[in-house]
């Protein structure tokens, strides 16, 4: 369902080299049933900077959070990131992104992507040479009634 191995991000750390970079996105990622669900830490995040992206199997989150303290404040302690978090994965063919669904709440974005129809598993009928024919797959090896 989602592809485990990215050999560019090594690379794209590599060119961005020190400073300022974006924030990496926490997530986990589990299928259930016929669904692939994925859960993004934001907190602090306006729902309004969201920014989803689907290109081929490239899925792309970014957003934003920034805080900057009015000129009569005095920040002793600043170590909450600020500014643009993304996160990029690359996604199976067999999930169906057109139906995906994506809902922010309590600083988590959830996404939950539908396995496409052509990889859900399916009964396969088979017909011997007398005639009788029997469903197989998806666990029902059950004689079907012709």
């Amino acid at each position: 369902m989602l592809l485990r191995y990215d050999p560019f991000r090594e690379f794209e750390r590599m060119l961005q080299g020190p400073g300022p970079r974006s924030a990496m996105v926490p997530m986990d990622a589990y299928r259930k049933s016929d669904r692939f669900i994925v859960h993004f830490d934001m907190p602090g995040v306006d729902p309004g900077s969201i920014d989803l992206t689907v290109e081929k199997n490239a899925l792309t989150v970014k957003a934003e959070r920034n805080w900057q303290p009015a000129e009569d404040e005095e920040v002793l302690i600043a170590e909450r990131p600020q500014g643009t978090f993304s996160r990029q994965i690359m996604l199976s063919e067999t999930l169906d992104v057109d139906h995906m669904e994506a809902v922010y709440d309590s600083g988590v974005l959830t996404l939950t992507i539908p396995v496409a129809e052509q990889a859900k598993p399916r009964k396969v009928e088979v017909s011997s040479v007398n005639g009788s024919h029997q469903s197989i797959g998806a666990g029902n090896t059950e004689p079907v009634s012709s």
